[in-house]
């Protein structure tokens, strides 16, 4: 873990509103009201079942309608009922907020329960200071019940495993809505931490009532302080153990008396003297958990936020205007379709085909204008070309010992013979 740096990626913790892919401007809005929203409703159930169950059981109901449980249980109702606040927080962050519940607890997106344990550490000495200091200091004890009357051990061990269990919870509930979702949802709006700090203290101060100036102002450098840590180191660890530390001890001393459990003051009700002291106590124990963030260096900004992810549908995406059925090709339907006019075969590389380029006559040589014969040397056929002084009238174009084309062939052309066929040619006598 490593702190923040200008190179690191990622957003600190009061900007983990904006650390989703779903985020919108009007969702911490929404967010907020619904955690209002759910804490009167869960309120409003919850003492309501907790009277039934009380009238139900036979405990005495008090003049103001509410039914007398004692000290110890009624006051583990009302620290049960701020601990209902905790998982309305987680809701929140995952429904209207559309991120993961852990980015809440930490910029890690989780609670780091080692870092909690220093800080739980580095709260003791401080708070043991303000409990030893306050015993210094004049109280007025006229609303104290029994004046300080000692309650006894059996009393007083069912208190503390009470207070063990249901203070923790408490005190967390009350960090992760003030701290938590308060911090984060002003943060979605505003860069800066000083300004994102502001109206979750003034929130704070304001829920314990009106009490006394000096407790008011007490409650406002607690939300301070504890708001600052937590933009500090990144997470709720520091603010969580600060508040359940001082109010273990607050709650542990006023279990030492009979009836202390069942006073209704805050600290927004202590004097000027316990806030002079307290102020310091808090300062004190920012400045001890600077130092052991200097040596442990929590992280205080995000991993970089998740990327958009794609829409998850049933089918390949995109389906094309035949729904979720497979595209045909082409024309040809769900059969391939022909690359060329040679059907599915390979298209060849020219018009013959892949094969060499012939010539027009095939794999054959290619014959002369006159097929397989030998072609003429003129126009006068195989024959040859008569010489050009040859008589026209008497040979008719023909060479020595050609004969004419009129004559018939076998026997030379000779003058007409008076006598008839089969005598022989010459004269004969009578």
């Amino acid at each position: 873990m490593t702190a923040t740096s200008p190179d690191l990626p990622g957003l600190p913790y009061h900007r983990m509103a904006r650390y989703t892919p779903h985020h919108r401007w009007w969702r911490p809005l929404l967010g907020t009201l619904v955690l209002l929203l759910g804490v009167l409703l869960a309120t409003v159930f919850f003492y309501a079942f907790a009277y039934v169950l009380g009238m139900a059981a036979g405990y005495p109901e008090l003049p103001d309608g509410e039914v007398d449980f004692g000290p110890v249980l009624g006051a583990a109702l009302d620290l049960t009922v701020i601990a209902l606040a905790l998982p309305l927080v987680l809701l929140a962050v995952l429904w209207p907020g559309r991120r993961p519940a852990g980015t809440v607890s930490s910029v890690t997106g989780r609670p780091r329960w080692r870092w909690m344990a220093w800080c739980f550490l580095a709260a003791v000495p401080p708070m043991v200071l303000l409990t030893v200091a306050g015993f210094f200091l004049p109280a007025d004890l006229s609303d104290s019940g029994a004046d300080g009357v000692w309650v006894g051990w059996q009393t007083f061990l069912v208190s503390l495993a009470m207070l063990v269990v249901l203070v923790p919870l408490q005190s967390a509930a009350e960090e992760y809505l003030f701290r938590g979702w308060l911090l984060q949802a002003t943060g979605a709006f505003v860069r800066s931490p000083w300004v994102a700090v502001l109206p979750q203290t003034a929130l704070f101060a304001a829920a314990h009532g009106w009490g006394t100036p000096w407790g008011f102002v007490d409650l406002l450098v607690f939300g301070a302080v504890a708001g600052w840590l937590t933009i500090r180191t990144g997470g709720l660890e520091a603010s969580v153990a600060l508040h359940a530390v001082n109010n273990l001890l607050s709650f542990g001393l006023s279990a030492l008396f009979v009836d202390g459990l069942a006073s209704d003051e805050t600290a927004a009700d202590a004097p000027w003297q316990l806030v002079a002291v307290d102020v310091p106590v808090i300062l004190l124990y920012a400045l001890i958990v600077l130092w052991l963030a200097r040596r442990h260096a929590p992280r205080n900004v995000s991993p970089p936020p998740p990327a958009p992810a794609a829409p998850h549908l049933p089918y390949p995406q995109p389906w094309g205007p035949y729904g979720p059925y497979p595209q045909p090709w082409g024309p040809y339907g769900p059969h391939a379709q022909p690359q060329g006019p040679y059907g599915p075969y390979p298209q060849p590389q020219g018009p013959h085909g892949s094969y060499p380029q012939p010539h027009p006559y095939g794999p054959y040589p290619q014959p002369h204008p006159y097929g397989p014969y030998p072609q003429p040397q003129s126009t006068h056929g195989p024959y040859g070309t008569p010489p050009p002084n040859a008589d026209a009238s008497g040979t008719g174009g023909r060479g020595p010992g050609e004969q004419s084309p009129d004559q018939p062939s076998g026997r030379p052309q000779d003058q007409p013979s008076d006598q008839p066929s089969g005598q022989p040619g010459g004269p004969q006598d009578s």
